[in-house]
């Protein structure tokens, strides 16, 4: 079991107050628990069994405009003690910064609403072991099916924030997680590989396992004997599991770090139009058994939902007290990111989506990590499908979408069939005008 919160309460208390009393102007602390178990299964065998119990606690001391910081896993009291003098000693020495503080004391968060983020049930390695033979055996009911990797992990944590402006809290949280990744072969000899997952708070929301395989075995099969094709302008379709990419490159462009620095295309873009204007998009904090739900940020401060996008006009930034006081900006709890990240759903089926265009390429994986967020560029490798007339042709392989977020904001379409299977979700997504290069 995970630490309870006295314990921890009691160890960040002492660490903020031991800081304050030798001369930090303000202290912050934060003390975790977590532990976690992981099962990995292939081919019906078991590859490997992990546990981990990890408890760390992380400081930071304030003197005026100076600030430094130090985490230890040895939470004995001499050793924190050693830890603080040596934290205060280093913040002493450390440059000023006059964008260095604590958040103001009236955007901590001082209401917590339970979330349901934490399932006390436990599922013993045997279970766990049970569970991946059942995702392999449905996955290796198809003949093509030569190879699987499957792994069950299970993880509980807890932590409490404290700092010397009187913000003490923290909460519990769990995570049950199962993935399959499947291999197969044609007639020739020729392979490909595709994946499934579930990933829930709660232990029984999770898929159930022969629901895994199946799902897994299908996507992979469909990816054999795939074509290459000629260079050319047209429009895509990303599927949700990469859709949800466009909307983290988004979320990154608009933090507040890259928009002091200026190292963002979307600087100065408040209020101006930056999508289509049927899009609108959300962060919101407070889904019941949200995967990105939170309470307050990493700072303490409280969290409220934010429509960052609404009728393709950019309305605000994600802003932390360090960077939101460089750009003269109040922190709005976005201290650690997003939470839970969503394009408001389109009005157009998913097959009416796929019927938009005569022919289309359909994605379904992209490789590698072509986003310049300076410039907007986008250029990634990419699988996926020719569609026709809203019917999937034949796989293809071996090409390299491109374009600038620029335009691709401005030619989305979205389909209705939003879910909130991540903490970024997006629904399927059709963008007009996108360059394919393949043979």
């Amino acid at each position: 079991m995970v630490k309870d919160q006295d314990y921890l309460k009691k160890t960040a208390s002492f660490c903020v107050d031991l800081g304050k009393k030798l001369g930090a102007t303000d202290v912050t602390a934060v003390v975790m628990n977590s532990i976690s178990e992981t099962v990995n299964f292939r081919n019906k065998k078991l590859d490997e069994s992990d546990r981990s119990d990890s408890l760390a606690v992380s400081l930071e001391t304030y003197i005026g405009k100076k600030k430094s910081s130090i985490t230890s896993s040895n939470l004995n009291e001499d050793n924190i003690k050693t830890l603080i003098e040596r934290c205060i000693e280093t913040t002493k020495i450390t440059p000023e910064d006059e964008f260095n503080s604590l958040p103001d004391k009236d955007l901590l968060a001082t209401k917590i609403i339970d979330l349901n983020l934490y399932d006390d049930d436990h599922i013993s390695n045997e279970e766990k072991i049970e569970y991946l033979k059942e995702v392999e055996e449905a996955a290796f009911e198809k003949k093509e099916i030569i190879n699987t990797e499957t792994s069950f992990s299970e993880s509980k944590s807890n932590f409490i924030l404290a700092s010397s402006d009187g913000f003490l809290n923290g909460h519990k949280s769990s995570s049950f997680s199962a993935s399959c990744v499947t291999v197969a072969k044609n007639a020739n000899n020729k392979m490909e590989r595709d994946y499934e997952f579930t990933s829930t708070c709660h232990l029984h929301d999770m898929l159930k396992p022969d629901q895994i395989g199946v799902i897994a075995a299908k996507k992979t099969i469909q990816k054999l004997n795939p074509r290459k094709i000629e260079s050319e302008k047209i429009s895509v379709i990303f599927d949700r599991r990469i859709s949800k990419g466009i909307l983290s490159v988004f979320a990154s462009a608009i933090s507040a770090s890259s928009i002091a620095r200026g190292t963002s295309f979307l600087k100065d873009k408040i209020n101006e139009d930056v999508f289509s204007s049927s899009i609108n998009i959300f962060d919101k904090p407070n889904i019941i058994k949200g995967l990105g739900s939170r309470y307050f940020d990493s700072e303490g401060v409280k969290m409220e939902e934010l429509k960052l996008v609404e009728q393709g006009v950019l309305k605000q930034y994600l802003v932390d007290t360090y960077n939101g006081k460089k750009l003269n900006l109040k922190s709005n709890g976005r201290s650690g990111g997003t939470t839970n990240l969503y394009f408001e759903k389109g009005s157009i089926s998913y097959k009416d989506l796929l019927k938009l265009n005569t022919r289309t390429l359909y994605i379904t994986e992209t490789i590698g990590h072509g986003s310049n967020l300076v410039t907007g560029d986008y250029s990634v490798g990419a699988t996926g499908f020719m569609v026709e007339n809203g019917i999937f042709k034949h796989p293809v392989s071996e090409i390299t979408i491109a374009g600038n977020f620029k335009d691709i904001f401005k030619n989305i379409t979205l389909a209705d069939d939003l879910e909130f299977k991540y903490s970024t979700n997006a629904p399927t997504m059709l963008i007009e005008g996108m360059v394919v290069a393949g043979k």
